[in-house]
């Protein structure tokens, strides 16, 4: 939907601001942050509300990353009741919680009040406890009920992401009786594409689309124009499987009932989309060993949530290293050992990553399972296979005429095949056995698998070797 004028929120719309605030490189232009960085200092007011009271949210949450702290917080005194709240959820936990710790309870209680209930909870939930209900106290009641119903879901769960502001009718209404409800009716959300349709408990009973309602006669009732409601999220559904819903049926909204059946709220597809960038981003710092750090962090935040892994990496290194103690004979007496064993762990550790990536990606989207997952394991131990000889056979032949040695060169491919091998074999199962005791795959997956690449690796390699030239 397009807009000319004034959008939604009551700014001027992206094509009739005076400044576009981003360089072709998509980040926020330094000239522009100089001129903020001077309106801030100067107190010219007349700048920034023309300049950036009217920025969309989400860019607005880019400024206000991008800034000095000391500014963000000077940015948002200055602007008062002109400050959209709603960019508090486009920026850093660090960065929110900064700025709302500088806001007097009334203050967020007065910005939250003219927010979606979402974005409202979004902000809300990160508070302290005490200061959360002091804030909820100055709210209106029907308000206040809603938000505290939304807060009481776990987190991370559909209730938590659902706004609580939808339009819904009894079936026995008109088409002309729901249309006149929705012109008078003050209260009802800024936007929405679908009508619910519930019983006098607010059992949901079915979903009427827009479109059907503007295409139907005024005479029509509701109950015979409306369809069943396509997948109703449950309130306590974790809002990755919600996301997976949406994806699978192409919902760009779905009512999200209680354990009752009864209509609560409504998800849409813009914090459906948040979900899948927060669960992506998740997986992603998971398999690397990373914490839930923000790039705001200090550097004591972000050293305490990598400390733990690391410490974890420690020990697995000192084990693979143990397996090199094995060998120190071997390894005195052919130096080209010690130069070539890296070669063996390191490329049985990328192929491991590889496979490992992948898999543990098929599980979060739930593409893996019991079904199909021994045809996928069989797939990646024939990659490992045709991957291991390819490698193989170059290494071989680059070791064997940089040593002069054919026997170093057929020791360290064969290696590479059975390392190459264990590599794709250890990148499928470990992330499936996790997933099946219970454990997330994205967080330990990657320490096994080196673990056992490293150790297969050394051992094949200075384990053929020592036989080898035991024989010979």
């Amino acid at each position: 939907m397009t807009d000319t004028g004034e959008d939604l929120r009551g700014r001027v719309a992206p094509d009739e601001r005076a400044t576009d605030i981003y360089s072709e490189e998509g980040s926020i232009r330094h000239d522009f942050l100089a001129m903020v960085g001077a309106a801030i200092a100067d107190r010219d007011l007349l700048f920034l509300r023309q300049n950036v009271a009217r920025l969309h949210e989400s860019e607005l949450g880019d400024l206000i990353e991008s800034i000095h702290p000391d500014q963000r917080i000077a940015l948002v005194r200055l602007l008062g009741d002109d400050f959209d709240m709603t960019a508090l959820t486009e920026v850093d936990e660090a960065i929110r919680m900064q700025i709302v710790e500088q806001m007097s309870n009334a203050q967020i209680a007065a910005g939250i009040g003219e927010l979606d209930s979402d974005d409202a909870v979004y902000i809300l939930e990160d508070l302290d406890d005490e200061d959360r209900e002091e804030i909820l106290a100055k709210l209106p009641f029907t308000e206040r009920v809603r938000l505290r119903r939304a807060l009481e879901y776990p987190e991370s769960s559909a209730g938590r992401r659902m706004q609580t502001e939808f339009v819904a009718v009894p079936p026995f209404w008109t088409v002309g009786q729901t249309i006149d409800y929705m012109r008078d009716e003050a209260d009802l959300p800024e936007s929405f594409a679908q009508i619910f349709v519930i019983d006098p408990t607010f059992k949901l009973l079915g979903a009427i689309d827009l479109d059907r309602i503007l295409r139907t006669k005024r005479a029509a009732k509701i109950e015979t124009i409306m369809r069943e409601t396509n997948h109703p999220i449950p309130a306590e559904m974790d809002q990755e499987e919600a996301a997976q819903v949406f994806e699978q049926y192409d919902l760009l909204s779905a009512a999200v009932v209680d354990e009752n059946g009864r209509l609560v709220g409504v998800l849409t597809i813009d914090d459906v989309v948040d979900v899948i960038h927060e669960e992506a981003d998740e997986d992603i710092k998971r398999l690397a060993g990373v914490g839930d750090e923000e790039l705001s962090d200090t550097i004591r935040e972000t050293s305490r949530s990598r400390v733990p892994w690391l410490l974890v990496n420690l020990f697995t290194a000192m084990l693979a290293a143990s397996v090199i103690s094995l060998f120190e004979a071997t390894i005195e007496q052919i130096v080209a050992l010690a130069v070539l064993m890296p070669i063996v762990a390191g490329m049985g550790g990328n192929a491991g990553s590889q496979t490992m990536t992948v898999t543990v990606r098929a599980l979060a989207t739930r593409n893996l399972d019991i079904h199909n997952s021994w045809r996928v394991v069989r797939r990646e131990a024939g990659v490992g296979l045709l991957n291991g000889m390819i490698f193989g056979i170059l290494i071989g032949l680059a070791a064997g005429l940089w040593f002069q040695d054919v026997n170093i060169g057929g020791i360290i491919a064969t290696a590479m095949l059975i390392n190459m091998m264990a590599a794709a074999v250890a990148g499928i199962m470990i992330p499936l056995l996790l997933d099946r005791i219970g454990t997330d795959p994205a967080i330990a997956s990657a320490v096994f698998v080196t673990t056992v690449t490293d150790i297969i690796g050394f051992l094949s390699f200075l384990g053929l070797a020592t036989w080898w030239f035991s024989i010979s």
